[in-house]
């Protein structure tokens, strides 16, 4: 126990010095041996292959029914030893087949070390007894941002990227890696930087294994709950879910790229080691699951997404000021744009017609949102308009006064133009929704509402944002359900006020 915590404090050290971590490239000629074989699969060539065509020919008297249409975009795979979750795994065998991507990129949990972010080896291959794999350039590009590191404890001993992979050589047989192990962190900066590196010969892998544990009964349940909250592309539920997954920081990070790309999961395999090769006590659930998509990433979404990142935060910075100005001499308070300001809002980017949203907040209460949807004026006179109209024109509340001002928090959105989303009924509109991404805009008859993406935040289940929508437009709760409303979408570029 002593040495334990000598070396726990040694591995501190060298954090706070900076000497275990590293944000350099790639070494080519560096090989990242195998950790676990041995242990959690046979470190023999000859018996890791008959093992897993064993498993192989267990899995494939499993019947898949494999959706008509679509094209495998990820997969989750559990990370145990063989004789536990092999099985599961091995149901990848009914989708994969050799050169159907040149790339993976694997995400697993950290196990071992404790960090945040996502680390990713500083070696140029990854080796198990099928052999070695080369890492993809894409690694090394990651290692220059600053979410992405190198972390050699985690890189010498952690198991989850490793376990999963001779399964992905034996059915793939040659490709490229982009290996990840993530700790919690910012999932989204995570999920936007992976997004950039996805391609049609790109495989989103996630290794995982479900609860821990749990005696057999109450393990199927609990299991049983956190799948439907993976079916139902749920993150942040997942997120705040208790024992639903070693691996839930990779999990949301692929399930944040579902909702951007419209995949659909498929449960292929679930099972325990109490049915494979533990007792009923204390089980670990495993988990196999696909994800599909259409056969091209959705360029629209792509650009769209884009160019909503085209404002520089100085930009968004200077907006914010005029807004507060803006507001400030309708109170007859004398105010001047520091110079910087003024000359920021001289730009090009600003001059550009977009729809314009100025949101008013008190301690974390609405107090006034005003906007615009379609892009009738440049991005300073929007700003401005709606910044007097959300102060003095919102008919929820009362005019914003003099002593609210100080108070008050400015929050600037600067919008995609609305494009619209077709759906055939409510399952169908549910299921097109991407939390966190889009603003919606429904309309029918002369009755119309929107909800900023930042509303998902308050209201982060899908059947709840369209009811609360439905009411802000004066329908009844449920008139998203017949699949009769007028549906658009949009993005936003958001701005906070730094005070």
């Amino acid at each position: 126990m002593k040495s334990y915590f000598r070396n726990f404090l040694k591995t501190v050290c060298l954090l706070s010095l900076g000497v275990f971590l590293y944000a350099g490239g790639v070494n080519a000629a560096k090989v990242r041996k195998a950790a676990v074989a041995g242990q959690f699969y046979p470190s023999d060539r000859a018996q890791l292959t008959q093992l897993i065509e064993h498993l192989t020919r267990q899995a494939q008297q499993t019947k898949i029914d494999t959706p008509g249409q679509g094209v495998l975009k990820a997969l989750i795979l559990p990370h145990a030893g063989y004789v536990y979750s092999g099985l599961t795994a091995a149901h990848a065998s009914h989708l994969l087949s050799e050169n159907q991507f040149d790339k993976v990129i694997l995400l697993g949990p950290d196990h071992r070390v404790g960090f945040s972010n996502g680390a990713i080896t500083d070696s140029g291959a990854y080796e198990t007894p099928l052999g070695q794999i080369k890492l993809h350039k894409d690694a090394a590009q990651l290692l220059q941002t600053d979410l992405f590191k190198t972390v050699p404890a985690s890189d010498r001993g952690e198991h989850s990227l490793e376990a999963v992979l001779p399964f992905l050589q034996y059915y793939l047989k040659k490709f490229e890696l982009v290996p990840i192990v993530l700790g919690r962190g910012d999932i989204k900066g995570m999920a936007d930087a992976i997004n950039t590196r996805l391609d049609q010969k790109t495989l989103l892998a996630v290794s995982s294994d479900l609860s821990h544990f749990l005696s057999y009964d109450k393990a199927v349940a609990f299991d049983k709950e956190t799948l439907k909250m993976i079916s139902a592309l749920k993150a942040k539920k997942l997120l705040q879910r208790d024992n639903a997954a070693c691996g839930v920081v990779p999990i949301a990070i692929l399930l944040h790229l579902a909702r951007l790309h419209g995949w659909h999961p498929q449960l292929l395999h679930y099972s325990n080691s109490g049915d494979t090769a533990g007792d009923h006590k204390r089980v670990v659930g495993y988990a196999a699951i696909a994800f599909y998509g259409g056969s091209s990433m959705n360029a629209y979404d792509q650009k769209e997404i884009k160019k909503t990142l085209k404002f520089r935060d100085d930009q968004g910075q200077a907006l914010v000021k005029l807004a507060r100005q803006t507001i400030a001499a309708r109170l007859g308070k004398k105010t001047t744009l520091p110079e910087s300001a003024v000359t920021t809002l001289q730009a090009k980017e600003l001059k550009n017609r977009r729809g314009t949203f100025v949101t008013l907040t008190i301690d974390g209460q609405l107090r006034g949102c005003i906007g615009s949807l379609n892009a009738v004026e440049s991005v300073v006179d929007g700003v401005k308009r709606n910044a007097a109209n959300a102060a003095f024109g919102d008919p929820r509340f009362n005019n914003l006064q003099p002593s609210e001002l100080d108070k008050t928090d400015i929050e600037i959105s600067i919008l995609t133009e609305p494009q619209p989303l077709a759906y055939k009924d409510g399952a169908d509109l549910i299921a097109k929704l991407r939390p966190d991404i889009d603003g919606l805009i429904i309309r029918k008859g002369m009755a119309s509402a929107t909800f900023l993406p930042q509303v998902w935040e308050q209201l982060p289940d899908p059947e709840a944002f369209l009811s609360h929508l439905c009411r802000k437009a004066g329908l009844s709760a449920n008139a998203w359900k017949d699949g009769k409303l007028e549906v658009q979408t949009y993005q936003v570029q958001y701005f906070h006020e730094q005070k």
